[in-house]
């Protein structure tokens, strides 16, 4: 098989602690002089090193030098992200010949775009999506979630008593048990309080947390439906000769995305994902026909794991691949759609001939709230020029 194109979706490096608890002896900062959320130096050779071996593997897709006409990146608006995809390019990409600026730097600046995180449905995935907020809330009140709250609701009394504040969700949980894993890393003593529940069971609790936010068909389509197409309509332009220059398109985000495209993907095993956690999706082609491979990366030992979509063996077809993921593939108009007007839940666009209904369904919105609009400020203009009885005159 031949290298077509590659997706690489990975997870920021080693980090300071983002929250911390009430009681806990280690918020002070001069503990972590970078301040809270910031990548380190640790996490920065992480992702220097994972970019060496990305330029490993795709050499021969690529070459020895970076090309934009190749590479796409793209990071959330996080410092942590941006910082994590630069140190990554500067191990993939080592200036050579014509690209050495400076002899003295074996670096060369590339492009890593970004926009808002409340703009940002693909990888952020934190763009408002009112129809989410309510399938989210249903999950949550679903029996399968008051069965965990119930069998941790001893674990939650009691981290809630030591932490110095209330721990109420999975959530919660999984905030108090990351910052305990960073502390811990950075070889602080953790307290004694925590010995009877760290790792276990506050890992197992954390785990399960990546899983909530994709839960659903309903939950997969509105949170990573947007980053699944992205990848499936760029494979399928390959395949058609449509896309002439792009190879490798990289995506520097979170561990909630990661566990997001794993889940939406229906091979995500309960876990926390590591730091430079790294799926890769790659196109390759054998004779006539195209082929679909998923790798995971999440651990510097030991090499890239194989894994299959249910319904798909490990080399899945690309008709196979686009099929099976179509139920939670949107484009911009159908996520627009699904999000901000739930009765056409059920109509979410899957052919061209739906996504002009989708777009006519958009545009008459627009054109009915225009004069709404129109008519609220005539109305408005009409009271100020000739107020009625009833309002305050001038005198």
């Amino acid at each position: 098989m031949t290298y077509h194109i590659s997706f690489q979706l990975y997870r920021h490096g080693d980090r300071t602690p983002i929250n911390f608890y009430p009681n806990d002896p280690y918020k002070n900062a001069s503990y972590w002089p970078v301040g809270p959320g910031q990548l380190t130096n640790v996490g920065k050779l992480q992702h220097y090193k994972l970019g060496q071996w990305f330029g490993e593997r795709y050499r021969d897709l690529i070459g020895d030098s970076y090309s934009k006409e190749n590479v796409y990146v793209m990071s959330t608006d996080v410092d942590r992200t941006l910082m994590s995809a630069e140190a990554n390019l500067a191990g993939f990409f080592p200036p050579k010949g014509d690209q050495v600026w400076d002899p003295k730097i074996k670096w060369q600046p590339i492009p890593v775009h970004t926009m808002p995180e409340k703009l940002d449905k693909v990888l952020s995935m934190k763009k408002p999506c009112p129809q989410y907020d309510v399938e989210k809330r249903k999950y949550m009140n679903s029996p399968e979630i008051q069965q965990v709250l119930a069998k941790y609701r001893p674990l939650f009394q009691y981290v809630s008593q030591h932490a110095g504040e209330p721990v109420e969700t999975i959530t919660d949980l999984e905030f108090i048990h990351n910052t305990l894993f960073i502390e811990e890393i950075n070889n602080l003593t953790l307290p004694e309080w925590t010995h009877p529940i760290y790792p276990e069971p506050l890992r197992t609790v954390a785990a399960f947390s990546f899983a909530i936010p994709a839960r659903t068909p309903a939950l997969k389509r509105l949170k990573a439906g947007p980053l699944v197409e992205d990848i499936v309509k760029h494979m399928v332009a390959k395949s058609k000769d449509k896309l002439k220059k792009k190879k490798i398109w990289i995506y520097s985000a979170h561990d909630t995305t990661v566990a997001n495209l794993l889940n939406t993907l229906n091979i995500f095993d309960l876990h926390c994902p590591p730091y430079t956690a790294a799926v890769m999706i790659e196109l390759h082609q054998k004779d006539d026909e195209y082929y679909v491979n998923i790798l995971y990366k999440n651990s510097t030992s030991v090499p890239p794991y194989q894994l299959s979509i249910p319904g798909c063996d490990f080399d899945c077809p690309l008709d196979d691949f686009v099929s099976l993921t179509q139920d939670v593939v949107l484009t911009d108009t159908q996520w627009e759609v699904a999000c901000h007007a739930h009765h056409f839940l059920d109509l979410i666009p899957t052919s061209d001939e739906d996504n002009s209904f989708a777009t006519i369904v958009l545009l008459t919105m627009g054109v009915l709230l225009t004069l709404l609009l129109v008519s609220l400020v005539f109305y408005v203009h009409k009271q100020w020029r000739h107020p009625s009885s009833h309002m305050y005159q001038r005198i």
